[in-house]
């Protein structure tokens, strides 16, 4: 077992160095490369070929930095599909000298793990030392994945591995303790374009597309850069016709579909960028959240749940209106269905981003539900409760209590809170929408409490 052995698996479009070879390797290699998809024709042979990853990968970059110190440590490399994960694994192997032994956890066991080590335990023996690459790492549960822990501590394998979740999630502790997360970025418009070079390059020919034709078939990738070459073979495919603009694109080829997972991260990154967007008063933004959530299959209901919490928690008194529009937009929603009645929930949008903002409410019932605790059972004072028996009446229950509808201005300006304890304030409004007038009135009121109390 003496020397470097590369045991790899066809794996992503980012994919390592040609192992050592003769010359009839070579020409094994190259009669296969002209069946070989344009994904897999294109792989880089370093590290420096990969696209959109420079921040980790370029002069001061995080792996640039390990490698140069010559102390690869174990990883995870979180990122969508398409990214690189597989080829920046593949070329880690190749610049830090490690023996590459790829497994997924889809198709793979506890005894598959076992033999990984093994086989790792028995190359470290004879100087060896290896990488192995865990593809899907999120889907082993906690027990394999704690099956990692002494084989990582004890240097038997430096771990890679590959996940399209957030490890915060889908993760245990103790593995994310002993590895580095190094998050992986979508491609952007740049490192597809290049891709969409290199390809032209290696076919020897122009897309047929068109300025905004090329532009629509980025956009198309949605970051992903396998699905952006397996568009281009169609591409390259077509019989010699005028170059393609975005529309006939639209009608030869599939955009990728959206990234959204109902029950996992994205779910909640979108949520999160709707109600953000609402709060920072951008109706536009908002309608942009809403649509990416709707086209990513997510239920509308769930939607007009939190487009009503919305109404409560961050625009509450400042319009009083919203709260009532939210619920009647829900309900729009359950009778006319889809895709009408999303036209109701797109009009809430438009109302919470537009409408004045005030936490105030929300703040109040969180400073009430802590003085309740702090309090404890302090009884309401006498004045203020019903006096249904003699008994009650014998011991003041409602005495001294004043009508405020008799009282001048409506308001006599009693104390309603428990004998002995301080007044709180709690509800504070603040100065926009329908609050600035609630604030006036409370003021008004305020001092007509202290003047009749004095």
């Amino acid at each position: 077992m003496a020397g470097r052995r590369d045991e790899r698996e066809s794996g992503d479009l980012f994919g390592g160095a040609v192992a050592p070879g003769g010359q009839g390797m070579r020409r094994a290699r190259a009669a296969a490369a002209r069946t070989q998809p344009l994904a897999d024709r294109l792989r880089p042979e370093s590290l420096d070929a990969v696209v959109g990853q420079d921040h980790l990968l370029g002069p001061g970059g995080a792996l640039r930095r390990m490698l140069d110190r010559g102390s690869l440590a174990s990883l995870i490399l979180w990122g969508g599909p398409g990214v690189g994960k597989t080829t920046i694994a593949r070329l880690l192997a190749d610049a830090a000298g490690l023996r590459f032994v790829q497994i997924s956890a889809v198709f793979s066991g506890v005894a598959d793990l076992k033999r990984a080590f093994d086989d790792a335990r028995q190359w470290a023996g004879t100087g060896q030392s290896t990488l192995l690459f865990v593809d899907e790492i999120h889907r082993f549960n906690r027990a394999q994945q704690d099956g990692f822990l002494p084989v990582v501590e004890d240097g038997t394998v430096v771990l890679v591995g590959a996940t399209t979740e957030n490890p915060s999630f889908a993760l245990n502790g103790a593995l994310l303790s002993r590895c580095q997360v190094m998050v992986l970025r979508r491609l952007d418009d740049e490192a597809l374009e290049r891709l969409l070079g290199r390809a032209e390059a290696e076919s020897g020919r122009a897309l047929p597309l068109t300025q905004e034709g090329r532009a629509a078939l980025r956009a198309m990738a949605d970051g992903d850069g396998r699905y952006l070459l397996n568009m281009v073979e169609q591409v390259l495919a077509l019989p010699d016709a005028p170059p393609l603009d975005a529309g006939g694109l639209a009608g030869l080829l599939a955009r990728r579909a959206v990234l959204y997972d109902k029950d996992r991260e994205e779910h909640y990154n979108l949520i999160s960028a709707l109600h953000k967007s609402l709060r920072g008063s951008d109706p536009d933004a908002a309608l942009y959240w809403f649509a990416r959530m709707l086209e990513g299959g997510e239920d509308p209901r769930f939607i007009a749940r939190r487009l009503t919490r919305f109404a409560a928690e961050d625009v509450g008194m400042a319009d009083p209106q919203a709260l009532p529009l939210a619920v009647a937009a829900w309900e729009t929603y359950e009778r006319l269905g889809s895709p009408e009645g999303e036209l109701a929930l797109a009009q809430l949008v438009v109302h919470l981003g537009s409408a004045p903002k005030s936490n105030a409410v929300y703040s109040a019932y969180k400073a009430a539900r802590r003085l309740a605790k702090a309090t404890g059972s302090l009884m309401p004072p006498a004045h203020i409760l019903n006096a249904p028996t003699g008994l009650m009446k014998d011991l003041g229950y409602g005495s001294g209590y004043e009508y405020d509808h008799d009282a001048e201005e409506g308001f006599s300006g009693q104390n309603y809170f428990p004998d002995g304890m301080p007044r709180e304030s709690l509800y504070r409004p603040t100065g926009r929408g329908f609050e600035a007038e609630i604030a006036r009135r409370l003021d008004r009121w305020a001092r007509l409490r202290e003047s009749r109390q004095s």
